[in-house]
């Protein structure tokens, strides 16, 4: 009873609706802030990502353009004589320097002022001219008082003990003590030029006249040593009153320079034959000196006045040979010039003044690379050590060697975004050749034809895709069926899938060698594919209502593809019979014959072709998104208010959809801009600039992927590959800044719409 009269608990209060919706409101909240922060951290991070790659590029790019440094490494006293020094030079490390006198005296010292190693006489005694064979083998001509002239090496001998590096001078003769040619007298002048089975001895006699010898090398079937016999004597009396002579390596020119007048002469060496004159040239009042530069080719002629000038052959519009004034460089006017010395291995000189300063320009760059107060005496002769890092003064009982970090003197704007004069050619142009067989070649480090080739290699695969990505977007998202639609955009967006190198590889090895046989073909397909389309539609549209009712609205793009097919096999069906009545059968030939139009069989047409394949999905799909995702009730309102369906589409979805699509342009052009595989493999891969469709190029990313591999580590090469690379980041970093800009632009502009 009790229990029955006990009142039951009263139930439990349901949960408020408000607190079960504040829940959910407050989990949503952070849902909201958990994906907006992480939106914006992985912006960030992209952001931060980019910038490493900036700032690593730009670590790389940066020692290019650091200056020389000098430091001094130690001064020698030379001991007080009468006898003028004629040489100096050092060994390739650096430690042990040597300079040979007048009195016939070879003296070799430590660099780091220890003082002097070894001192030892000239057979012959004392000098009366002396010239350098060849500085990186040490081989040197001396002649006697007497014209006596005899081959001497100076050589080192490395070694270890004790774990310690031991540099040992020492010096031979390597045709004898004797001498290889005397000619009774001593010269004015003389140069010697080794040319392996032969010797070839220059020099100007007391009288004004040259003397030309060439001695022939023959071995003793006695001894190991090298017999020198006369193949031949040539004399002649030049116009000139010479002072100095050059001969360049292959023995092709000779110069005859007089100091006094500032005069030059250049004559053609014919073999037996007397030197033909062929131009004589100004240097200036006062030459002090004039030396090759590496490789032999370019004469550098330093003047009085501190006017440095560069000479070589060329030719002219004619095709004959002419001696080219390159560049000129000028001292300030306060600085008197008195001393010249060239590298050995590349085309830096430097000039060396009454003050003690040494003033270091670089040949193709075309710059002043440093000016620098070395010594405190006047310089008398200026020496390059052979690894070009170290420099050697002399200036009257004083020797001093200058450590010199110079990496990287061939860097200047005009050497990489001008036209340069590089030896051998006829005029300035824009080249890049990083490399070559042996060591006297010039570096052509030229970025304007592969920036060029970048932009052309992209703008001729914009061409090709543009118009047909978008026309393709603008009809799939407009006109075309759902469940046509749903079988189209996935299709082509497939094709981005389809790997760049396959696509290089069939653009290299099959479509290049098939639009080169087949040249009139493709061109009448390119006429004749744009024709047939609006042609047909334009027919179609004829056509009885009840035949075209047969077809589906949205359906009537597979009523193309025979068409294409048709207007294909058509335009390769006619090619034969027009090539053969217009070009005579050879169109390649006509064009340029009559055109003067070249063609190479990997050109851009073909990779224009090949590229724009690969970049046609990125700008159809996100065209055809920015397209189909237009408001339908702006396109129903068009249509409401009787607007056609092309009225609709040109004034109402396209102008809503310009951002997306501009886009997708600037997008699709960045994308071109880096592609590398492609225009590696479907190009001829050759930095020219020419505008041609029918010549190739090469892109900066293709000119990375091919010489990184090949490039020294910290060289000058290797670092303007990294500069390529900021070239080409920079590039791409401003289309995307532009297409945003205009994105929000068009934005702003149809908003109201």
């Amino acid at each position: 009873m009790t229990d029955a009269l006990t009142p039951a608990p009263l139930p439990r209060p349901p949960m408020p609706a408000e607190r079960e919706s504040d829940k959910h409101l407050r989990w949503r909240y952070t849902k909201d802030v958990l994906a907006r922060y992480a939106v914006w951290g992985g912006g960030l991070s992209v952001i931060a990502a980019l910038m490493l790659i900036f700032v690593y590029l730009l670590s790389e790019v940066l020692p290019m353009f650091g200056g020389l440094h000098f430091e001094e490494r130690g001064r020698v006293e030379l001991p007080v004589t009468q006898a003028p020094s004629l040489f100096l030079a050092s060994e390739e490390q650096g430690e042990v320097g040597l300079q040979v006198s007048a009195d016939g005296q070879l003296s070799f010292y430590n660099l780091h002022g220890a003082g002097l190693r070894l001192q030892q006489p000239v057979a012959g005694g004392a000098i009366g001219r002396l010239a350098e064979i060849s500085g990186e083998q040490g081989l040197l001509a001396v002649s006697d008082l007497g014209g006596d002239i005899r081959v001497l090496k100076h050589g080192y001998r490395v070694s270890y003990p004790d774990d310690q590096r031991r540099i040992d001078p020492y010096i031979e003769y390597p045709y004898g003590e004797s001498p290889i040619l005397s000619l009774g007298e001593a010269p004015a002048s003389m140069t010697v030029r080794d040319e392996g089975d032969q010797l070839a001895v220059y020099a100007v006699l007391a009288s004004g006249e040259i003397l030309l010898e060439v001695l022939d090398k023959a071995s003793s079937f006695l001894s190991d040593e090298v017999i020198l016999e006369s193949a031949g004597r040539l004399q002649f009396t030049p116009e000139l009153n010479v002072d100095q002579l050059l001969v360049d390596p292959l023995l092709d020119w000779l110069y005859l320079i007089d100091h006094e007048s500032g005069q030059m002469q250049f004559l053609e060496l014919d073999g037996a034959a007397p030197p033909r004159a062929v131009q004589r040239v100004e240097l200036g009042a006062g030459v002090i000196d004039a030396q090759f530069l590496a490789g032999g080719v370019s004469v550098i002629a330093l003047t009085a006045d501190g006017r440095v000038s560069q000479w070589f052959p060329a030719r002219d519009e004619q095709g004959s040979w002419y001696l080219a004034a390159v560049r000129e460089f000028q001292l300030d006017e306060e600085l008197q010039p008195s001393a010249l010395g060239v590298e050995l291995r590349r085309r830096v000189f430097a000039v060396g003044t009454r003050s003690g300063e040494v003033v270091m320009f670089h040949a193709t760059a075309e710059r002043e690379l440093s000016s620098r107060q070395l010594t405190d005496f006047p310089i008398d002769a200026i020496r390059f050590a052979p690894r070009n890092d170290l420099l050697l003064l002399r200036g009257g009982e004083q020797l001093v060697a200058v450590d010199v970090e110079n990496e990287h003197p061939e860097v200047s704007f005009s050497s990489l975004w001008s036209k340069v004069w590089y030896e051998g050619y006829t005029e300035p142009q824009y080249q890049w050749q990083s490399s070559a067989a042996n060591a006297d070649f010039e570096p052509k480090f030229s970025l304007t034809p592969l920036s060029f080739g970048t932009l052309k290699a992209a703008f001729y695969a914009m061409l090709f895709a543009v118009p047909l990505a978008i026309l393709g977007a603008i009809f799939t998202a407009n006109f075309m069926s759902p469940q046509m639609r749903q079988w189209v955009k996935p299709t082509v967006e497939l094709m981005e899938a389809l790997p760049t190198v396959i696509l290089g590889f069939l653009a290299g090895l099959w479509l290049a060698p098939f639009i080169e046989t087949h040249l009139a073909g493709v061109f009448l397909l390119l006429l004749l594919m744009p024709l047939s389309i609006p042609l047909f539609g334009y027919l179609w549209q004829l056509m009885p209502q009840r035949l075209r009712y047969l077809f589906p609205p949205g359906w009537e793009a597979l009523l193309l593809l025979p068409v294409l097919a048709l207007v294909t096999w058509l335009s390769f069906m006619l090619a034969l019979p027009v090539e053969i009545f217009i070009f005579d059968g050879n169109m390649q030939g006509w064009m340029d014959r009559e055109l003067g139009i070249g063609y190479d069989q990997r050109n851009s047409l073909v990779v224009g072709i090949a590229m724009g394949i690969a970049v046609v999905p990125t700008i159809f799909s996100i065209t055809e998104d920015a397209i189909f995702s237009v408001p339908k009730h702006l396109s129903l309102g068009s249509l409401a208010l009787g607007a056609t369906p092309w009225q609709t589409l040109i004034g109402v979805v396209l102008p809503t959809a310009s951002p997306g699509i501009f886009s997708a342009v600037m997008i699709g052009m960045g994308r071109a801009v880096g592609e590398t595989m492609i225009v590696l493999m479907a190009t001829g891969n050759t930095p020219v600039m020419d505008a041609s469709i029918f010549q190739g190029m090469r892109t900066l990313s293709a000119n990375i992927a091919v010489e990184m591999p090949e490039s020294e580590v910290g060289s000058t090469h290797f670092r303007l590959l990294f500069l390529a690379g900021l070239v080409l980041f920079i590039f791409t970093f401003l289309f995307n800044t532009l297409a945003e800009v205009v994105r929000q632009r068009l934005r702003r502009k149809y908003a109201s719409i």
